[in-house]
């Protein structure tokens, strides 16, 4: 074996020389593992609804469209320990929706002010459409046809009264 004396000229081209070596004896790295699969038990936790009103930005942008999000029990417990609450128990679906609603419109930062500023028609349509989702498990609600009184179901997550 020849034995060579490295300077500081010939550096670069000993690491070239050398470098295909070195790359062919380095293993591949293994493949990065996958990430777990998640499973679809069938579970709908979140839920689209269309406000009867819409919810006015202050630049005056109508937002309809929006979803929730089942509530755990923090999200139920959590409103207990507010002090608008403590002081106002009538605020508490205020603090609770603001809570689980995930979207309206473009706005994802849904926080109580946007609640506070929703119409009351639109607020307890939420109200109702949270009871329905957490306790009922779906939208949808049967009605009465008043001029046939046929009964059907509907489902309140969309489209606007009277459409089908």
């Amino acid at each position: 074996m020849r034995r060579r004396t490295v300077t500081a000229g010939n550096l670069e081209e000993l690491l070239q020389v050398t470098e295909p070596a070195q790359a062919s004896e380095q293993a591949a790295p293994p493949p990065a593992a996958a990430p777990p699969r998640r499973e679809d038990h069938g579970l709908r936790t979140e839920f689209e609804f269309e406000l009867p009103r819409g919810y006015v930005d202050e630049a005056g942008t109508v937002h309809r469209h929006g979803s929730m999000r089942l509530a755990t029990a923090r999200d139920e417990l959590r409103p207990q320990i507010d002090l608008r609450v403590k002081e106002n128990p009538a605020y508490l679906s205020v603090v609770l929706l603001s809570q689980v609603i995930t979207r309206i419109g473009s706005i994802s930062d849904v926080h109580a002010g946007i609640v506070e500023r929703m119409y009351a028609t639109d607020v307890a349509f939420l109200q109702d459409f949270y009871r329905r989702v957490n306790s009922e498990g779906h939208t949808r609600a049967a009605v009465t046809c008043p001029h046939c009184e046929g009964g059907f179901e509907v489902d309140l997550s969309g489209g606007r009264l009277g459409e089908s």
